[in-house]
């Protein structure tokens, strides 16, 4: 019986009425009646769950977009080292290595101090940002003392919060101030680091060759100044001195390396090399200098252009943290920082 009724509905022809229903039985919707009914709705996943898992995706793609800008890097950088041109055991270019500088001058700076000898240990850097990236939060951890300078409002209480430590030991000083050349030597004068001191850095993406100028009351053994590789040698070129400049990520900032040469030379500097980058060049007072580096010590000959992507060569590790940097210095110096007590209280995101 079952099987007839399904034989009726299946295979009934066109124009055809269905066979009597038994007792009892539920009638059968025809095929060409039936109501036609929408597709089902797809199944949602929660708000929160697409989220994540877009944010997901988002992450994996920015590290493989990082990946790959890494390892083009490291391969122009292998390439620049084995350059025939970077030979000379003088020159600077193939000791660059990064420990907290934003490329290679830790590497750089080591090498140049290896030559001519460390005297003090003392250090005057401006433009050093929050103090996880610079060129002298290194030479910090291996018991240097100096001052740091920097007008940001955030990088003020970062540094006065996570080096907390060394400041107040005495170690690192630290002014928060906007830095023109009408201020530039009084405020370094006052950290009492005497008048000479081994390095001096100086990157505030602007009027650095001027505040460079203005200084007088110390004689820094080395200085690292960023140029703008972007005009080279010979040009003498510079921007106009504004107190109040701030950079706007654009080629208006600093000055090219043959304006640098121009200032150096008159102070008593003499060029040591530039890093691969292009980014920081590097004078020794002329005293210290010869014999220990490239010949002719000349804009022309040292100069390097700008390859500000190589900075993703020099990514690696994890980030920095200013605890790490007590515990170098606290080590170097025989000082007794509890560096355990002050990570449980360390909270990155200062109010």
């Amino acid at each position: 019986m079952i099987g007839n009724l399904i034989s009726n509905v299946l295979v009934r022809k066109p124009g055809e009425t269905a066979a009597p229903l038994p007792a009892g039985a539920a009638p059968t919707v025809e095929p060409e009646a039936a109501a036609v009914q929408p597709p089902a709705a797809p199944v949602q996943a929660p708000a929160a769950e697409v989220g994540a898992r877009d944010e997901f995706y988002r992450r994996k793609e920015y590290e493989r977009g990082q990946a790959e800008l890494w390892l083009r890097a490291q391969r122009l950088l292998r390439s620049l080292r084995t350059d025939p041109d970077w030979a000379d055991p003088k020159r600077l270019e193939r000791f660059g290595a990064k420990v907290y500088s934003q490329n290679d001058e830790d590497g750089i700076l080591a090498e140049i101090f290896r030559r001519i000898g460390v005297r003090h240990k003392t250090f005057v850097e401006f433009g050093v940002g929050d103090g996880l990236e610079n060129n002298t939060a290194w030479l910090l951890a291996q018991g240097w003392r100096g001052l740091w300078m920097d007008g940001g409002d955030e990088n003020a209480k970062m540094i006065s919060y996570g080096f907390q430590p060394l400041i107040e030991r005495g170690v690192l000083q630290f002014r928060q101030a906007f830095i023109t050349r009408d201020n530039v030597d009084e405020l370094i004068a006052g950290a009492g680091l005497g008048a000479e001191i081994d390095l001096l850095s100086i990157d505030v993406d602007g009027n650095d060759l001027y505040l460079w100028e203005a200084i007088n009351c110390i004689s820094p053994r080395v200085v690292s100044i960023e140029y703008n590789a972007k005009f080279p040698p010979p040009a003498a070129w510079r921007i106009a001195y504004n107190p109040t400049h701030t950079w706007k990520g654009d080629d208006y900032m600093g000055a090219s390396l043959g304006a640098i040469q121009r200032v150096a030379q008159a102070k008593g500097y003499r060029l040591a090399g530039c890093n691969l980058a292009g980014v920081n060049c590097f004078y020794v007072r002329e005293d210290l200098a010869y014999g220990h580096f490239a010949e002719p010590a000349s804009p022309e000959h040292l100069y390097q252009p700008a390859r500000y992507d190589l900075i993703y060569a020099y990514r690696g590790g994890h980030g920095a943290t200013s605890l790490s940097i007590i515990q170098g210095a606290s080590e170097a110096l025989g000082l007794a920082i509890d560096v355990p007590k002050v990570d449980a209280t360390y909270t990155p995101d200062v109010p």
